[in-house]
């Protein structure tokens, strides 16, 4: 991935360091420590609600925690992860803002926030086990930068491509929330059922991926910046981030009612829809009959 010469996005915020506080609230009846290891360890690793392995379902209680006041500074310039993510950062800026103005729209880009273990937001504590999140409230992408580490360590899922997918994917939740999406599932929770609930979320986060792949092919117009590999790289992590297959890790088998994201088939083929049109009218996965 050629992202070397590019800028650098100025909405950046290094809360590294900052006292965050609080912790994550586990529940539920039988939970053994073991279990509940694992379920973070898996959140951590690829970016899934820890609470979808506790059996707590996705709409488990989350307080709202105080928002950190004050301005943060640009990361360091020899802090090479955060350089990279604020290149790619504005890459989704130049990317979206031109997809944007093409329907008469203003893109409004989101700020991304690094941050370390917990981190008090909008949509509640933020926390390091829970992945890379998008906050509505806040119009924030959070990262913890050394998930990257886990997911070349553990999980095999390496490549800068694979990382840039994630900042992305999340950015595409924003671009879901300034389209009223985001809104209009919330509308949804408490009048349809828990499973139903549950699928529109994964139609949430298969479009996200399909942003993600938009992104991908409407940059590499402009900017000629992937390499050979690099898709390759994106489809592996999307591969490791189904739900089916996280629940086979975490569980040894899997419950399609509690999907949340989609099956490793579904993100990769999403993803694919994205990279190979650069269509965003494509990645209405609302109206697809079949995922």
């Amino acid at each position: 991935m050629r992202i070397g010469g590019e800028r650098q996005s100025s909405n950046v915020e290094d809360r590294r360091g900052w006292s965050g506080g609080g912790g994550f609230p586990v529940g539920g009846k039988g939970l053994s420590l073991g279990g509940i290891v694992i379920a973070l360890i898996a959140s951590a690793i690829f970016g899934v609600d820890p609470r979808v392995f506790l059996g707590m379902g996705g709409d488990a209680p989350v307080g709202h925690a105080p928002v950190v006041a004050g301005e943060a500074p640009p990361p360091p310039q020899t802090d090479e992860m955060a350089v990279f993510v604020s290149r790619v950062l504005a890459t989704t800026e130049d990317t979206w803002e031109q997809i944007f103005a093409e329907s008469g729209k203003r893109y409004q880009p989101p700020k991304l926030v690094l941050f370390t273990g917990s981190f008090p937001t909008a949509c509640g504590m933020g926390q390091a086990a829970a992945g890379p999140f998008y906050c509505p409230g806040d119009a924030k992408v959070y990262i913890d930068l050394r998930f990257y580490k886990l997911m070349r360590d553990r999980f095999q899922a390496a490549g800068d491509f694979a990382q840039a997918y994630v900042i992305a994917h999340e950015v595409g939740h924003h671009v879901q929330h300034l389209l009223g999406i985001t809104a209009r599932l919330d509308a949804q929770r408490g009048r349809v059922s828990q499973a139903a609930y549950n699928q529109l979320s994964v139609r949430l986060e298969l479009q996200a991926d399909c942003f993600a792949g938009v992104w991908a092919n409407r940059t590499n117009r402009t900017k000629h910046f992937l390499e050979p590999g690099d898709v390759d790289e994106a489809v592996t992590a999307a591969t490791a981030i189904g739900d089916d297959t996280l629940q086979k890790q975490a569980q040894g088998h899997v419950v399609p009612d509690s999907f949340t994201h989609g099956t490793s088939a579904q993100r990769v083929r999403w993803l694919r829809t994205g990279l190979e049109t650069g269509d965003v009218n494509s990645c209405n996965t609302f109206s697809a009959r079949q995922l």
